[in-house]
């Protein structure tokens, strides 16, 4: 069992560092601002990234936190289609010279919702309007219950190399308390599909803390995806917003695990998964020894983006989308959220940037900081300027004492048995968070 203090940091609400600042940073972002960022922010031989968001399910899970709405309308998601696409020429137009992208994430929602033909149509303009270099890795977020043969010989046919697949738990007792009804035969079709259009990067993405679930449901889940030899597994704590998604009160907050029994259920996948020869990286995600995050884990190279853990090196992340958000050497830009007014814009000619902020020499020295305790569990302190470790010291003298950490002359560790609080640790170099935030998600 836990301590009590143990219990107190993981119920402590912290960011999840997927950048730094964090988008509660966000302010008003005028379009002449981003567009001097796409100017003097990439250089010739530079690659891209870009992240293309389509904001759409056919069904909306409670747990989501993702900027997300459902629709049965063609005509709605053949509407956004046409605007994703018109944006691309905007943002086409709107760059310098550059090395062709490297890496492209769809993502959503459900982006699969285009169908084959969409994501064609997008997929050309791109290809034809800024160009994608070979070996880029061309990865789609899919929902295996509609993922039919149609979808994927099609997705095989345009070139994607990696889906994302959400199975979160494959006890239809806990399915039923999130609204997201899937059987674990339907999971197991789709990996054999992607697999046999030669779609082979795949990641399964489970989840702990849900609504009435129990270790042996975790257990279960984590074997079922090792028993698939899927390259990649996450293993996300299940964040309860309510207050920021209003439809996740559909779930019972009442049947949510408590913070001891959340951290069970994280340490029963990891054994799981660990047994089953998967490699533990970062703080939720876990890959076969050969696979390239394992590989750049292990050489230090691990990144940490919006999408997750990575291996992107692009200097400049590009949003398409509503809601998108793209990371400049400027700073961070992210586009209106709301679709419609997402798409008026574009059509009167604008990017449709509306927020973001931009980042001083010290906001780029914080995120590689926290980034690479969230990558490797451990930091070199020499490399922190002395005002900064001043500061972060006095918060990190606590955190060494509950043994989250330890503090070796210049060097930091979080220890293994305690880097599911990696977030906390990073904290402390977060200039902006306060511990009275209530904006963020569970420590663990």
């Amino acid at each position: 069992m836990p301590s009590c203090d143990l219990l107190a940091l993981a119920e402590a609400r912290v960011p999840r560092y997927t950048s730094y600042p964090t988008a509660a940073q966000f302010g008003a972002l005028e379009e002449a601002t981003y567009r001097e960022w796409l100017q003097r922010g990439i250089g010739a031989a530079d690659p891209l990234s870009l992240y293309l968001h389509v904001p759409f399910c056919r069904d909306l899970c409670w747990y989501c936190a993702c900027h997300a709405k459902p629709t049965r309308s063609d005509a709605r998601v053949t509407a956004y289609g046409a605007a994703l696409r018109a944006e691309l020429e905007l943002l086409a137009a709107a760059l310098p010279a550059h090395g062709g992208i490297s890496h492209l994430h769809f993502g959503g929602g459900t982006p699969s919702i285009l169908k084959a033909e969409g994501l064609g149509l997008l997929l050309a303009a791109i290809r034809a309007r800024i160009g994608i270099r070979p070996g880029a890795e061309l990865a789609i977020e899919l929902d295996p219950r509609l993922m039919d043969e149609a979808l994927v010989e099609g997705l095989g046919a345009l070139g994607f190399n990696r889906a994302s697949l959400g199975v979160q738990d494959i006890a239809p007792e806990v399915q039923a308390r999130i609204g997201r009804p899937q059987p674990a035969e339907m999971v197991r079709v789709g990996v054999e599909r992607l697999r046999r259009v030669g779609i082979t990067g795949i990641n399964l993405d489970l989840m702990y803390g849900l609504p009435a679930q129990t270790v042996a449901h975790v257990e279960a889940s984590a074997r079922f995806a090792a028993e698939l030899r899927v390259p990649r597994i996450a293993v996300f704590g299940y964040a309860h917003v309510a207050w920021m998604k209003p439809h996740q009160k559909a779930i019972d907050s009442s049947l949510l695990p408590d913070a001891s029994a959340r951290m069970g259920q994280a340490d029963a996948a990891e054994a799981v998964l660990r047994a089953a020869g998967y490699v533990a990286l970062g703080l939720d995600h876990f890959a076969l020894p050969q696979d390239p995050l394992a590989v750049a884990a292990d050489e230090g190279r691990l990144r940490r983006n919006f999408q997750g853990y990575t291996t992107d090196t692009a200097p400049a992340l590009l949003g398409l989308g509503a809601s998108s958000i793209g990371v400049l050497r400027g700073g961070f830009a992210q586009n209106i959220a709301d679709e419609r007014r997402y798409a008026e814009t574009v059509a009167a000619g604008r990017l449709p940037v509306a927020r973001g902020i931009a980042t001083t020499e010290e906001d780029r020295l914080r995120a590689g900081l926290i980034e690479r305790l969230m990558c490797d569990f451990a930091l070199d302190l020499c490399a922190v300027p002395d005002a900064m470790l001043v500061d972060a010291m006095a918060r990190l003298g606590p955190l060494e004492r509950d043994g989250l950490v330890r503090l070796d002359g210049a060097h930091l560790l979080v220890p293994p048995a305690r880097r599911r609080f990696v977030r906390q640790v990073a904290a402390c170099f977060d200039a902006y968070w306060r511990p009275a935030a209530q904006r963020h998600s569970a420590a663990v």
